[in-house]
């Protein structure tokens, strides 16, 4: 089969093409004929980590989604023929999260992901496809949206008449505005790009800011939601944005706390979250258990991911650049 492996290189440089056998499942395994992958931000720091060592052969990439092919001897949850993606934590299934979980992470320093033809996973790491989404839009799934929903539904429990700040419009941020316009929460999109808010305000946000064009944007945001704030804050940037997002949260708001876009930092002051009775979300990803609950909300409300572009396999380098570019608008797909 054909698969991706990243090599002694840092960057572009790291990402291979090979040639290698197909896995065959044991018991408690499935094999899954990959159908498409799709990048996340997580992604591009793997890349740029190949050159330290450790990941030489890794296969890349934690989201995919596709067909079960063939199946151990002792699996009755899955049949030949079933539409199924790739939960982000192979080990876990439901429940709280352990630290044991991270080295579960699939395209990781431990665990090859799924930019491969063919990939092999226990039955438990997996979840059924909305039938009413292809599977390059279930591709986009594993990491970005169950991010969102971990985050701003089953933690932070947004629903109709909340506010959410969202930065960006890239996977995670687009989520989490398209399940705030299902609940009937409003959304306030800030974005470097005119062109993006204004997709964003034909999706339906309410308040659009541009942070080059108004660099202090927490001020604008609590005057446009008179003085109270965001209920609920996709916090993305990382220590260029967390003061901002602080001095943007509503008293007894909830930041969502994910992101390092703008990289590794100071610590903000966090003194303001206990005059406001406000908390701090901390997610990384969620279980299957957590992926199951949003297909079925995807699945209620119709809801389709935003596909920015989609390359296809030989085309994995261009992907992997356009995401760095940081120009997209939802996600890139890699379709095999």
């Amino acid at each position: 089969m054909k698969a991706y492996h990243l090599n002694g290189h840092a960057g572009a440089r790291s990402l291979v093409r090979a040639d290698v056998g197909k896995p065959e499942p044991a018991n408690g395994e499935v094999r899954v004929r990959v159908e498409a992958a799709s990048l996340n931000y997580r992604d591009l720091l793997i890349l740029d980590a190949a050159g330290q060592g450790g990941l030489n052969g890794r296969v890349p990439l934690c989201d995919g989604a596709g067909v079960v092919d063939a199946v151990g001897s002792d699996v009755v949850q899955w049949q030949v023929g079933d539409r199924v993606a790739a939960s982000y934590f192979r080990d876990w299934v439901s429940g709280p999260f352990k630290a044991s979980y991270i080295s579960s992470a699939l395209g990781s320093r431990t665990l090859d992901g799924m930019l491969a033809e063919y990939v092999v996973l226990p039955t438990t790491a997996l979840v059924s496809v909305p039938e009413h989404l292809s599977s390059v839009e279930a591709a986009t799934l594993p990491c970005a949206a169950v991010t969102a929903w971990h985050g701003l539904i089953t933690r932070g429990g947004m629903g109709k008449g909340d506010t959410l700040l969202i930065q960006g419009t890239g996977g995670v941020a687009l989520f989490g505005f398209q399940f705030a316009a299902a609940l009937g929460a409003r959304a306030i999109v800030i974005s470097s790009s005119n062109e993006k808010l204004a997709r964003a305000k034909a999706l339906g946000a309410s308040i659009l800011i541009n942070y080059r064009d108004t660099p202090d944007w927490d001020v604008a945001l609590m005057k446009a939601t008179d003085g109270e704030g965001a209920s609920h804050i996709l916090e993305l940037g990382g220590p260029g944005t967390y003061d901002r997002s602080l001095r943007s949260v509503a008293s007894g708001g909830k930041i969502v706390q994910i992101g390092v876009l703008t990289g590794f930092g100071p610590k903000p002051d966090l003194a303001r979250l206990q005059w406001e009775n406000a908390d701090i979300i901390g997610v990384t990803v969620g279980s299957a258990e957590h992926f199951a609950a949003m297909n079925r909300f995807l699945t209620d409300n119709a809801i389709h991911p935003i596909v920015d572009r989609v390359y296809g396999f030989d085309e994995a380098p261009e992907a992997f650049a356009h995401l760095r570019t940081g120009s997209h608008f939802g996600k890139i797909v890699v379709k095999l």
